[in-house]
C-alpha cells in the first residue's frame, strides 16, 4: 500500500494534520462531512483525472499545450454575441483599473484612502446620466443577479408574486433568475410577436396579482422594444412594477427606458470597457428613480457625497447603509454577496472617455452596421430575415441549411460566424469592431458555404 500523498502546496494534507483536524471537530473521517448529500448524487469513485504532475515545469508545459490548442479569431471576424460582446476597449481603461488604488485583492477596503469610493461615485453619476435615472448602485456580480434583484424588489414592493416575462429573454439569464426567485415569485412567459412584446397579449394577462412585467431590450435576438411606453402604462394601471433589463451601450442613440415608464432598469456592464475574454468580464447594475420606495429596497451599496468638518470639503461614502445586508447581516431583505466594483470603475473610465457625443456616435455606428449586415445576409438566396423589428447589434437569419454546419465550415476560414439557435436560425452579432469590409467578407463566406451545401 502506497504512503498517503502529502501535497507540496496545499496545507494540512499530512496524515497527522488531517487526523488532528478530524479529532478537533469530532469526525471519524472526511466522509462524515458529506452525509447530507443524497446517495444518488454521489460519484462513489475517484475522479477520472490524468496522472499527477510532480513538478511545476511539467504543469507549465501541460497548460501551455492546452492553450496552444486555441485558435484565435481576428476581432473583425468574430460575430458572436448572445450575452458577451466584443467591443473595443480603450487602452486607458486597462491602465486605470490596473493601478494599485483600484486593483485590490478581492474586495479590500482602503478606508484610509477613499479614492475608490470617489471613482465608484463618478461611475454611478455617469451611468445615471446615460440611463436618465437618479440612483445607480455599485455593480452587482452580473446581470443575472441584477435582474433577479430587480424582480425581487418588485415582489417586495407590491406584495405580489407573478412576473410576466414579455420579451425574448436570454435563456441563461432567465434560467438563473428562475433559480433566484422561484421560492417567492412565479415567472409567466407571454409569447412575443415579430420579435417584440405582444402588447395585446400582455394587456390581457395583467391583473391585480402581477408584481412586475419584465422587459428585455434589446432582446436575446437584438430586437428593440418599441412599445415600452404602452407596456408601462398598462402595467402601472394595475399597480405592477416595470423592470427593464438592457445593455447601457445603446443609450447614446436610443431613448432610455426611464423616459418610457420603466421603474427599475438593470443590465450588464460588459459592453462598457470590459473584455470578452473567454466568456466575459461581467458586472450588473441597478438603477431607479429618486423614490424612497425603490431606493430603500436596493440591497447593494450606494456611494454619495458627504460633507466633512472642513467647510466646503466633501467626502464620498455609503448612502443609507442600514438597508444593506452588510449592515444588518441575516436581517437584510436580500443578501448581496460578491460585487464587481473594479468593473464599475472600468465602465466609469469608458463613459468618461466617450462622453455623450462619443456614445451617440458609437450607437449610430452599431445601428448602421447591424442593418447593413441584415440586408446583405438576407439578400443571399434562401436566406430570410428573422423578423421586422428594429435591431441593435444582434439579429437572426433563417438559413436553408443547418446553421451549425455553416458555422463549422466558416471556422476553418477564421470566422466565428454566429450562434446557431436551432436547425434554421443563426444569431449574428455586429459591433463597431466589425467594419463594412468584415461584414462583406462574412457574407461572401456564407454564400460560398450555402453553395457548397447544395452541391
Amino acid at each position: 500500500m502506497s504512503a498517503p500523498y502529502v501535497h507540496p502546496y496545499v496545507p494540512n494534507t499530512a496524515p497527522e494534520a488531517r487526523a488532528a483536524m478530524l479529532a478537533a471537530v469530532g469526525a471519524a473521517s472526511v466522509e462524515d462531512f458529506y452525509v447530507d448529500i443524497p446517495d444518488a448524487l454521489r460519484l462513489h469513485r475517484p475522479l477520472d483525472l490524468p496522472p499527477a504532475l510532480v513538478a511545476e515545469q511539467d504543469l507549465v508545459r501541460h497548460v501551455s499545450g492546452l492553450l496552444d490548442r486555441n485558435r484565435p479569431v481576428a476581432p473583425g471576424r468574430s460575430f458572436l454575441g448572445s450575452g458577451t460582446y466584443h467591443h473595443h476597449v480603450p487602452a486607458v481603461v486597462d491602465e486605470v483599473i490596473g493601478r494599485s488604488e483600484f486593483l485590490t485583492a478581492y474586495a479590500g477596503e482602503p478606508y484610509e484612502d477613499h479614492g475608490r469610493f470617489q471613482a465608484l461615485f463618478e461611475y454611478e453619476s455617469l451611468m445615471a446620466e446615460l440611463l436618465a435615472m437618479d440612483v445607480v448602485t455599485v455593480p452587482t456580480y452580473d446581470s443575472f443577479q441584477a435582474a433577479s434583484t430587480a424582480l425581487a424588489m418588485a415582489g417586495r414592493i407590491t406584495g405580489r408574486r407573478t412576473v410576466l416575462v414579455v420579451s425574448d429573454v436570454l435563456a441563461d439569464r432567465r434560467s438563473r433568475v428562475h433559480d433566484f426567485v422561484r421560492s417567492h415569485l412565479d415567472l409567466v412567459d407571454v409569447p412575443t410577436r415579430d420579435g417584440v412584446a405582444d402588447l395585446t397579449a400582455v394587456q390581457a394577462a395583467l391583473d391585480g396579482g402581477v408584481a412586475a412585467i419584465w422587459v428585455e431590450t434589446p432582446s436575446r435576438t437584438g430586437a428593440v422594444e418599441t412599445a415600452l411606453a404602452a407596456l408601462a402604462e398598462a402595467a402601472h394601471a394595475v399597480g405592477a412594477v416595470v423592470v427593464v433589463s438592457t445593455d447601457p451601450i445603446c443609450y447614446g442613440v436610443l431613448t432610455p427606458p426611464s423616459e418610457q415608464g420603466a421603474d427599475i432598469v438593470c443590465g450588464d456592464l460588459q459592453s462598457l470597457g470590459l473584455h470578452a475574454h473567454y466568456g466575459g468580464a461581467h458586472g450588473g447594475f441597478l438603477a431607479v428613480h429618486d423614490d424612497p420606495r425603490f431606493v430603500m429596497e436596493l440591497p447593494s451599496r450606494l456611494f454619495g457625497l458627504a460633507t466633512t468638518d472642513v467647510p466646503g470639503e466633501y467626502g464620498f461614502g455609503d448612502v443609507a447603509y442600514e438597508r444593506t445586508s452588510f449592515a444588518v447581516r441575516e436581517e437584510g431583505k436580500e443578501w448581496v454577496g460578491t460585487a464587481a466594483a473594479l468593473w464599475g470603475i472600468a465602465a466609469g473610465v469608458y463613459l468618461a472617455l466617450h462622453g455623450p457625443r462619443g456614445m451617440a456616435e458609437l450607437g449610430e455606428t452599431i445601428l448602421a452596421r447591424t442593418r447593413y449586415a441584415q440586408q446583405r445576409l438576407a439578400a443571399l438566396p434562401g436566406v430570410v430575415a428573422g423578423d421586422d423589428a428594429v435591431h441593435f447589434r444582434e439579429f437572426t437569419v433563417a438559413l436553408p441549411v443547418d446553421p451549425a454546419d455553416v458555422v463549422r465550415r466558416l471556422a476553418t476560414q477564421g470566422f466565428a460566424a454566429g450562434v446557431p439557435l436551432d436547425d434554421h436560425r443563426l444569431l449574428v452579432c455586429v459591433t463597431e469592431v466589425n467594419t463594412a469590409d468584415d461584414i462583406d467578407a462574412l457574407v461572401a463566406a456564407v454564400a460560398d458555404a450555402l453553395t457548397e451545401e447544395h452541391r
